[in-house]
């Protein structure tokens, strides 16, 4: 899948999360740039997620402003081809 050198991809997770892993391997497999947020590290990026989606659950993923709530192979795919 061909993603724009511009598309900005963030994966807002935890590490005790297994679909915030599932997110971040598929991603991965994709081959496709993202930053990582632990927000057990980064506690004070949780704010951003609320912003973004109206909640705290996670994963929350970033595509490009389009956010995705949970682990959903096809929105990403749909983002990602619309990227």
């Amino acid at each position: 899948m061909a993603v724009k050198k511009e598309t900005k991809i963030i994966v807002y997770g935890t590490p005790t999360c297994p679909y915030c892993i599932l997110a971040k391997q598929y991603l991965e497999g994709k081959k496709v740039k993202f930053e990582y947020v632990d927000l057990s590290v980064q506690k004070d990026r949780v704010f951003e997620i609320i912003a973004k989606s109206g909640q705290t659950g996670v994963p929350v993923i970033d595509i490009n402003s389009r956010i995705i709530i949970g682990f959903d192979r096809d929105a990403i795919d749909v983002a990602l081809a619309g990227s």
